[in-house]
């Protein structure tokens, strides 16, 4: 029985490392998350819903939607060429918010509605040819290696991790709420925001036309 222990523990640290060294990389979903953290507006939902996207990406890819969306170019481009058009869109929301932006009271109401943020949250998350390359691709190609038995475990830990850094980001970013009482501190953070989604814009289109 320790064998068999031993055995499942394996897939299932390495699907949590796997998904460490994927999910912890600085993209358009953690800026999100981050900001609204801050902002302290959904946080908690927002944390939640990204997680769930992760998990069900992951357990899609694991049982072998990964292999079908890596052979399908046209399903590909139509995924990159909406993340661009919605990464461009945004940064610039980001950009005048930078400009006109004033103090922390002011900053919560970016978001108007539960329903603003559920769709903000689903449109980066679904937008962007990365999620559906780290989740369905690379988790699910390396997990689907292992045998059937095994699989459950390696996305176990896979989307355990996802878990744990959402809500994590989201609930550490609280501490950096009263550096953001002053006004400027505001501006730098939308103006990182912007310039992140035009940056990772800019590299889906480089990567789009190679």
């Amino acid at each position: 029985m320790t064998a068999n222990l031993v055995a499942l523990h394996t897939p299932f640290l390495t699907g949590l490392a796997t998904s460490a060294g994927l999910i912890m990389a600085i993209g358009a979903q953690n800026v999100f998350v981050l900001s609204q953290g801050v902002r302290r507006e959904y946080h908690w939902t927002i944390a939640g819903v990204c997680s769930l996207i992760d998990t069900l990406l992951i357990v899609l890819g694991i049982a072998g939607m990964g292999m079908l969306i890596s052979d399908s170019p046209q399903l590909l481009s139509l995924v990159t060429w909406g993340g661009v058009l919605f990464l461009l869109g945004y940064g610039a929301k980001a950009l005048y918010s930078a400009l006109t932006s004033a103090t922390l009271e002011v900053q919560r109401g970016g978001l108007r509605s539960l329903r603003s943020a559920l769709l903000t949250t689903l449109a980066l998350s679904l937008l962007n040819p990365h999620v559906y390359l780290d989740t369905l691709v690379l988790l699910g190609s390396i997990g689907g290696r292992y045998p059937e038995h095994e699989r459950f475990w390696f996305g176990a830990g896979a989307s355990l991790f996802s878990c744990v850094w959402f809500f994590s980001l989201s609930l550490g970013a609280r501490w950096l709420a009263p550096l953001f009482r002053k006004p400027i501190a505001w501006r730098v953070l939308d103006g990182l925001v912007c310039l992140m989604m035009w940056t990772l814009a800019a590299l889906l289109v480089t990567g789009a036309i190679q």
